[in-house]
């Protein structure tokens, strides 16, 4: 900006410049500041034009040219807008939309509102300047060629990556990190010093972010640490946990209140008002490999009825609110479970020790003693602190052969607990009814098992058996998670709920029209219950397709979550439930522990202050004040007061069930992550072998297909399905061959053959080479619907997996996640062409999705 012509004097209205004395020292005769600029602005309180705004700051003529060229300045910085009237407004007074940019490995993106509204597609220009997980405001800049809302970044408010992991290229003697995380679709450059060391190719490493990238710039690391080489034993797990911001090294300070509790239970621990139940035989009933010991069970007759003793590790008298162990556990939210290795919500002290439930010792724990009648109802119950003390650790498979299978050795082993086994098998099978009459849903889904070598890689793949010692547990456990939610609603002390709405309209309407196509109905409406899926599911075992049916259902359903507002949970049709039984692995658990405990004492449990930092950032992506402003406008101002304290609290509260759930999607991510890569390993050596397999989704770009016995999936691209033109028919979970009527749907058999591997993108690619072969309903036999042919080969990227829908299910374990359908997120713009590239709408009126076979080596979704 030149030097204004000065004047001999200066107004007023310039004086009244808060940042005049800085300006003047810059120019003769300065121009109004930024500052100035955005306090006239507010004050104006609408948009306002440039003369007007220019005539208020008493811009004389010669000065209009500079101040034009500030206000342009400030456009470009995202200080102000233009409207299409030329009016300047302030951006937060704009229509711009603050979210989450998800970027494509395509070099597109979305922008993700805050409100849950639409997406908002943003082009590879717009994606230059941030990085996956950035937070922006956007604004509508139009429509993209698909017909969606299109997005211009205006501002980026928070950056979300300061270090990637990734694996070092070398191209022409220049080095750069191709990022592990593909949503990260630009290459990071490096800085001289990390050059100049002259990293090799391949080799995974961690570099921290030292320029972000820019409208015209690349981002910019430097090599903060090497992990190795990408075949390392245990490298797909040292990759996962930096790529999902996995905390897995515990501070020194979490490290030194570890070290300081004790090794065993002091009697000075529980005489505290806790009850001696050591006398009765409690067991601990978990698989084979488990090492932290949650929970243990007792049961006894009581009259006509039973009384049910489900005690849980106390965790929270070793973990106090706002210690470093405290604020450690949230940051991590979970245990991370991961074939081979678990990275612990507490350390090894806490959770295999002091607080895991091991046999043949003292541990303290939370009682829930509960009274049961003869039909499964639960007439009494009471919460209590006690010491206890654990007469046998017992796994699924010795409890069901000495309950089942009558194993006359293991029942002399543990001769004196079988009666009380053989009454908690009794008090089982009448939950069972209990649950039945409830309407709960219970699907039957396929767990698998990786088998490994000595190298750490997969040897093979089985199925995991469930068998009713597992039921047995979970039945005991749900019983203890509803007391515990009706005991806080009952006492109306917040707390966080696990909460599982039921299907919305849309996937509902679209399930009515799949059943439909097999001759079922959907009972209940617009608002079906539990009991109305179940009654579907009942209604389909023993049917060939009834794992086809299952599996559709189960996608309909949405993710359970963590609130403290009490919405129910759908699929256990439990009017109020939480999660009190795994405290050592999930902080949730530990939190409902101490409200209980505060409800005991005729107290209030507050998380402490200590947390509120870590959630400030949870509060801005909803764009609200951070908890502690919020408390201090409750105590302080007018309009504050209709919040209030306890207002302020429940936010509080509604952010750390955020957080909460946010963890634990993580996990799942970096869990499934580490599977892939462990399944492509395992097939790289298979290439051009030929399988059989089911269609387990369908997708727009093609149908992905699990090999038989491998329980390995991949992709079979829409390109090579035919010379055909493909309709996507997302409510029948098919695509149509528009002129050969070919059709591919789930659950149907297929042979394929293995094309491609890509251990980067961990994505299987096969050819289809007979098929499909499709169950009749009625028969169980196959009927061919199209005739032997060979398609040319072709390689293409599987589709990003979808977290899956819904993780509360009995018999589901979270880290084995079904495959959801493709999203629009997850597809190429112009299904399967390169972004920018003609194509029609993916989503005519017909509700169908209209699909060319894409040219050989274009990028797909």
């Amino acid at each position: 900006m030149t030097k204004s012509t000065p004047k001999t004097t200066v107004s007023r209205i310039r004086r009244a410049d808060p940042m005049f004395a800085r300006e003047s020292a810059k120019y003769d005769y300065p121009l109004p500041s930024r500052e100035y600029i955005l306090q006239m602005m507010v004050e104006a309180g609408r948009p306002i034009m440039r003369d007007e705004l220019a005539e208020a700051l008493d811009i004389q003529a010669g000065e209009r040219d500079d101040f034009a060229r500030r206000l342009n300045a400030m456009e470009r910085d995202g200080q102000v807008m233009c409207n299409r009237r030329g009016a300047y407004i302030l951006p937060d007074r704009a229509d711009l939309i603050p979210g989450r940019v998800e970027g494509h490995p395509d070099g597109f993106g979305f922008l993700i509102p805050d409100d849950g509204t639409e997406d908002l597609f943003l082009g590879p220009r717009s994606m230059r300047e941030v990085l996956h997980g950035d937070r922006v405001l956007a604004r509508v800049a139009g429509l993209d060629p698909r017909g969606r809302r299109e997005g211009k970044i205006v501002e980026v408010l928070s950056r979300a990556n300061s270090t990637v992991v990734g694996r070092v290229v070398v191209e022409q003697g220049v080095a750069f990190i191709a990022p592990e995380n593909r949503r990260i679709n630009q290459n990071i450059l490096l800085t001289p010093e990390s050059a100049k060391r002259k990293p090799q190719a391949g080799q995974i490493v961690t570099v921290e972010i030292t320029q972000q990238p820019g409208a015209h710039s690349q981002p910019i690391g430097q090599i903060v640490e090497t992990l190795g080489n990408y075949a390392d034993d245990g490298m797909e797990i040292e990759i996962a946990l930096r790529k999902h911001d996995l905390p897995f090294e515990f501070p020194d300070e979490v490290k030194a209140e570890a070290k300081k509790l004790p090794t065993a239970v002091r009697k000075k621990d529980w005489t505290d008002g806790r009850e001696d139940i050591r006398h009765l035989p409690l067991v601990t009933i978990d698989g084979e490999t488990a090492k932290d010991f949650d929970d243990a069970v007792y049961c006894e007759k009581q009259g006509k009825g039973f009384r049910l003793l489900v005690a849980i590790a106390d965790v929270s008298h070793y973990v106090t609110p706002g210690s470093a162990l405290d604020n450690e556990g949230l940051a991590r939210g979970n245990s991370v479970y991961f074939p081979r290795r678990v990275i612990p919500m507490l350390p090894e002290k806490l959770s295999n020790g002091l607080c895991s439930l091991n046999p043949q010792v003292e541990r303290l724990c939370m009682v829930c003693d509960m009274s049961i009648n003869a039909s499964g109802d639960i007439k009494a119950y009471r919460f209590y602190p006690a010491v206890m003390f654990s007469h046998a650790r017992l796994t699924y498979t010795k409890v069901a052969a000495m309950l089942y299978e009558q194993d006359e050795a293991l029942r002399a082993e543990f001769a004196p607990l079988v009666p009380h086994l053989e009454t908690l098998d009794v008090l089982f099978r009448i939950l069972l009814k209990a649950r039945a009459k409830r309407g709960a849903i219970e699907f039957e889904t396929v767990e698998t098992r990786m088998v490994f070598d000595a190298e750490g890689k997969i040897e093979r793949i089985v199925p995991e058996s469930r068998n009713d010692a597992h039921r047995l547990i979970e039945e005991c456990m749900l019983a203890a998670n509803v007391c515990a939610s009706e005991f806080l609603q009952k006492n109306e002390h917040p707390s966080l709920y696990r909460v599982h709405a039921g299907p919305t309209a849309e996937k509902l309407e679209n399930l009515r029209v799949f059943l439909a196509e097999f001759g079922l109905g959907l009972g209940g409406g617009d608002s079906p219950r539990a009991s109305d899926f179940a009654k579907v599911v009942d209604k389909i075992k023993g049917r060939p397709d009834a794992q086809l049916i299952q599996t559709v259902m189960l996608r309909s359903m949405q993710q359970a979550v963590y609130s403290p507002d009490n919405v129910g949970h759908f699929g256990l049709a439990f009017d109020a439930y939480t999660h009190f039984t795994s405290p050592i692995r999930r902080y949730p658990d530990l939190l409902v522990h101490r409200a209980i405990k505060a409800v005991l004492q005729k107290t209030q449990y507050q998380p402490a202050s200590g947390r509120v930092e870590l959630l400030k950032d949870t509060r801005r992506r909803k764009g609200r004040p951070a908890p502690d402003a919020e408390f201090e406008a409750a105590a302080k101002s007018a309009a504050g007061r209709r919040l209030s304290a306890n207002g302020a609290l429940k936010a509080l509260w509604e952010d750390i069930g955020v957080h909460c759930s946010q963890t634990e999607r993580r996990a799942d991510e970096a869990s499934r992550d580490v599977e892939s890569w462990l399944k492509c390993y395992y097939m790289q050596d298979r290439v051009g072998e030929q399988y059989t397999g089911n269609v387990t989704a369908v997708v727009p770009f093609g149908i992905f297909v699990t090999l038989d016995g491998l329980f390995v999936e991949g992709l079979v691209h829409i390109s090579d399905l035919g010379a055909d033109y493909f309709h996507f028919e997302e409510a029948r979970h098919e695509l149509v061959g528009e002129r050969t009527g070919q059709r591919f749907r789930l659950a149907d058999r297929v042979s394929v053959q293995l094309m491609r591997v890509d251990l980067e993108s961990r994505k299987i690619d096969f050819r289809l080479v007979e098929g499909p072969e499709r169950i009749t309903e009625r028969s169980g036999k196959t009927a061919k619907d199209a005739q032997r042919r060979q398609i040319g080969d072709t390689s293409a990227p599987a589709a990003a997996d979808d977290v899956p829908a819904w993780r509360d299910m009995p018999g589901i374990k979270p880290k084995r996640p079904v495959r959801q359908p493709g999203t629009a997120r997850d597809a190429a713009p112009s299904g399967g062409r390169k972004p920018g590239a003609a194509a029609k709408p993916a989503r005519p009126a017909s509700g169908k999705t209209s699909q060319k076979p894409a040219k050989k080596g274009a990028r797909r979704g």
